[in-house]
């Protein structure tokens, strides 16, 4: 292996650098040198600091953390699709290939549309292709539902990657998380196929009934009508039951804690999702500061809402239904946790993650509109973020002025 590289360093490397036949194409063979392996290049002058984790290493490892939402999110899938369409023999095996018949196409969108977009602004540009979209390109499916149209899925990371990330300049610059900017895109602009009753499980196809592969579909099956736990909840009228209705619904509280019902691809799982967070905080990848803040956050107006004369029966619901409903423990870990859109000083992600939990719970109580919550408290806060960022650093320049005044005054 080294003589390969050995040999690509000498011989190849040359035509894609500046001067060379390929000059053009660099960052389609930088990316692809970096993917096989770390290069060898350092900064060529001090003062420099080295790492053992480079940015690919970072962006793996946020994968291997989504590894469990991924494969629950497929089993998942598969197997809403089976109990909605009554597949009698369904197992294991064919609810995993069932759901990855549904989920894998969505990724496999996602990365090539979104990579193209990633590829064709480097070359303009003429820049090194940043591997920051190895994350955005799995998390874009995985807060989708899985009967969402290919070419939704395309225009949508389409829109995250090119308004939400590339026309602020690309990575870092970013004032929004782009998996975010697409999906709440599709939100406004597609929302019969992203929110409502008919779009969590899947429905009968021709070239999948009857077959080995899948399991025996029963017959006139046409369609399927399932809400999601957040839907039911914000339709109990007033002087309700909440809990109540979610429990005759089927979503009790351990059903929606283990995952095992319909939602988007890879926020239905609190296990998984913690999981992930798990291996997050101990490699020192994601904020720590962020999570516990927005859960924090979340309970404080949990109870808020629970202590208030509010005749609201969503109002009622302990903190812990928010918490394991929809998608906010994903997004307070792998969204919220984003480096480049979250705040960037230690009392500001306190902050920015409390609000980012108040702001949940009060849409989903307070606006019927919008029962989710989670994903427009996080791009709010993602435009917050900066400005959090500028009052914690002033209230530290006042304090340290009001410190040395003190000092010089004694």
């Amino acid at each position: 292996m080294k003589f390969l590289f050995d040999f690509m360093d000498k011989n190849i490397a040359p035509l894609f650098e500046k001067g060379g036949k390929f000059e053009r194409l660099h960052p389609l063979f930088e990316a692809g040198d970096t993917f096989a392996r770390t290069p060898g290049d350092v900064t060529p002058s001090a003062p420099h600091v080295r790492d053992s984790i480079d940015q690919k290493r970072l962006m793996i490892f946020v994968i291997y953390a989504l590894i469990p939402c991924i494969l629950f999110g497929i089993w998942n899938a598969g197997s809403q699709f089976n109990l909605s369409n009554n597949v009698e023999d369904a197992t294991l095996m064919t609810d995993l290939i069932r759901g990855s018949a549904m989920v894998l196409p969505i990724i496999l969108v996602s990365y090539m549309v979104g990579g193209v977009w990633e590829v064709l602004f480097a070359l303009v540009r003429r820049h090194e292709i940043n591997e920051g979209f190895l994350v955005t390109g799995m998390l874009f499916p995985l807060v989708l539902p899985p009967t969402l149209p290919l070419w939704q899925v395309a225009v949508g990371v389409s829109f995250g990657i090119v308004i939400g990330k590339e026309i602020f300049g690309g990575v870092g610059y970013n004032i929004l998380n782009p998996a975010l900017t697409a999906r709440a895109f599709l939100f406004f602009a597609y929302p019969a196929q992203i929110s409502g009753d008919k779009v969590w499980v899947g429905t009968a196809h021709t070239a999948f009934d009857n077959s080995i592969f899948f399991g025996t579909v029963a017959e006139n099956v046409d369609g399927v009508t399932m809400a999601t736990p957040l839907a039911v909840a914000a339709a109990v009228e007033k002087g309700g039951d909440a809990i109540g209705a979610l429990n005759e619904a089927g979503f009790s509280l351990f059903n929606m804690t283990m995952g095992n019902i319909p939602g988007c691809i890879g926020s239905t799982s609190a296990v998984a999702i913690v999981l992930g967070a798990l291996f997050l905080l101990a490699t020192g990848i994601a904020s720590w500061r962020v999570m516990l803040s927005g859960v924090i956050g979340c309970a404080a107006m949990g109870w808020l809402f629970n202590v208030l004369p509010l005749d609201n029966a969503f109002a009622a619901l302990p903190f812990i239904y928010h918490l394991v409903m929809g998608g906010f423990l994903f997004g307070i870990v792998f969204m919220a946790t984003d480096p480049v859109s979250c705040s960037a000083t230690n009392t500001g992600k306190l902050i920015y993650g409390f609000l980012i939990g108040a702001l949940t719970v009060l849409i989903r109580v307070a606006n019927p509109a919008y029962p989710e919550g989670a994903m427009l408290a996080i791009l709010f806060m993602n435009v917050m973020a900066p400005l959090i960022d500028h009052f914690v650093v002033q209230g530290h320049i006042k304090k340290r002025t009001a410190y040395a005044r003190a000092l010089n005054n004694a």
